[in-house]
């Protein structure tokens, strides 16, 4: 076991064990003045304060249970994301809807109170974990896949739930309030409610963060976690078991229409800014509780605005923020990235273009190949380019200091260009070479194979080569062209 998770078990079990923290002896009131910090007189400076700095009682109760419940479902919710089985939240907490209205029924024939909030919990996992089982059964009995079980599913319970709820609504009992489970209902979140979600929140991430190794194995290698002798199986189904604890633990807070975006937005939101699991599982956490304590406060600063709703646009944003500056799979660096990728392209096929008019006006195959002037018609023949794209590409190159200027329709590269086009053609011939004769293809057709891979041939791979065609390596710095140069059918950019 990894020495981080020692240190993460105490540090959540300590958090969970402080409690809600209450307002000093002097009132709800006291503290610094905001006014006086920001010197300026604003009317919701007050409210503002309160809000913040959480004086209230209640506002404290219901934003630290947002924020652990935040934590809890983006850290579940990440490797629910990485398992490819997202809609398996979204099926879960519609599936605990009749175990709602269940629990309720049986409360109330029985004498006690229906709407407990521990009971009602407990129908909702029962029922919940019953979602979870029909799943797995549907995909392991069946040919019929994932998101066709988990819709099954969904769809199913979502109507026994609603049918149980009509029931609830007919019976002697009050049942009003149950309806909450379903849109949420943040605001009548107390002390017991705080309690109960606190506890199931540590409870998760604990089991998460010990198991997280068995879980990201089985979440980027199934096959090889199932050839190892892993339980891959009982892995799944604690994983789910998991998911069903942060739903149930969230359809006081944001409902079970909304919990799936609870669980799902900061985790996809992570996966922009890194490609590692450790780093996204604490990302997500992150996000998921910044998202819970912002979406709860406003909702306090503005009455009348759902918490639940709320959250999940704060949320929202957030993801859409990441998807377009995430520093690893954002919108911007990828778009940043292609157009980087099509400049070097565009580079190296007309520095090899160039290179190559030249070994066309050579006497002899064997006579070397010099540094020269080219025509800008014989480029545009060699390539389908347009002539606006190839005399951007040429004045690209002059800027880069590869290529000379001799007259407006000729030009001849620099001295460290005829040194680069040579290294790209002569890359580009090993990989011509290696297809026809490992791969098969023509020589005819071979050209446009190799234009699809040279581009992110590295020095390794390009050695590589050289030890697989071992002729190249005696004492011929570049390979002959295995096609003809002129020839027009071997396609080009």
């Amino acid at each position: 076991m990894r020495r981080w998770v020692w240190v993460a078990l105490p540090l959540l079990w300590m958090a969970a064990s402080a409690g809600p923290v209450h307002a000093p002896s002097g009132g709800e009131g006291t503290g610094v003045s905001l006014k006086e910090v920001f010197g300026v007189e604003w009317p919701g400076w007050r409210a503002f304060g309160e809000v913040v700095m959480l004086k209230k009682h209640n506002t404290r109760v219901v934003v630290l249970s947002t924020c652990w419940l935040g934590v809890s479902a983006g850290l579940v919710g990440s490797f629910l994301l990485l398992r490819k089985r997202s809609l398996m939240s979204d099926t879960l907490s519609h599936a605990c809807l009749p175990g709602i209205g269940l629990a309720f029924l049986l409360a109330t024939a029985a004498g006690m109170e229906g709407k407990s909030l521990p009971l009602l919990l407990l129908g909702a996992t029962v029922s919940g974990t019953l979602g979870v089982g029909w799943v797995m059964a549907i995909r392991n009995t069946s040919r019929i896949k994932d998101d066709a079980a988990m819709g099954i599913v969904l769809s199913v319970f979502f109507g026994l739930g609603v049918v149980m709820l009509s029931l609830a609504q007919q019976v002697g009992g009050s049942a009003a309030g149950l309806e909450s489970f379903i849109y949420g209902k943040t605001a009548s979140i107390v002390d017991q409610d705080y309690a109960i979600l606190k506890w199931v929140a540590v409870s998760v991430m604990g089991v998460a963060l010990l198991l997280q190794k068995e879980f990201t194995l089985i979440c980027f290698d199934e096959a090889f976690a199932r050839s190892q002798g892993w339980p891959v199986h009982a892995l799944d189904l604690m994983l789910l078991l998991l998911v069903t604890g942060v739903t149930v633990a969230g359809l006081q807070a944001v409902g079970l229409i909304l919990i799936i975006a609870y669980m799902i937005i900061p985790a996809a939101s992570a996966r922009f800014w890194t490609h590692r699991s450790r780093v996204m599982l604490v990302l997500a956490a992150v996000i998921g509780g910044i998202s819970g304590w912002l979406g709860a406060s406003v909702s306090a600063l503005i009455p009348g605005l759902p918490a639940g709703a709320l959250i999940v646009l704060v949320s929202g944003t957030v993801f859409l923020f990441s998807m377009v500056f995430g520093s690893a799979r954002g919108v911007l660096k990828q778009s940043l990235a292609h157009r980087r990728l099509r400049r070097k392209v565009g580079r190296q096929h007309l520095l090899r273009a160039v290179y190559e008019l030249r070994e066309e006006g050579r006497a002899s195959r064997r006579d070397p190949v010099v540094n020269g002037p080219v025509a800008v018609e014989a480029l545009l023949a060699k390539r389908s380019w347009t002539r606006t794209k190839l005399m951007r590409l040429i004045r690209r190159a002059r800027r880069e200091d590869l290529t000379e200027k001799v007259t407006p329709e000729r030009l001849q590269l620099s001295e460290s260009g005829f040194g680069e086009a040579a290294r790209h053609t002569r890359n580009h011939r090993l990989w011509e070479l290696y297809l026809i004769r490992f791969a098969d293809v023509a020589p005819r057709h071979v050209d446009r194979d190799a234009d699809r891979v040279e581009h992110v041939l590295g020095s390794d791979l390009v050695r590589k080569l050289e030890e697989e065609l071992d002729e190249v390596r005696r004492e011929r710095p570049l390979p002959e062209s295995p096609h003809a140069l002129g020839d027009p059918e071997r396609g080009g950019a």
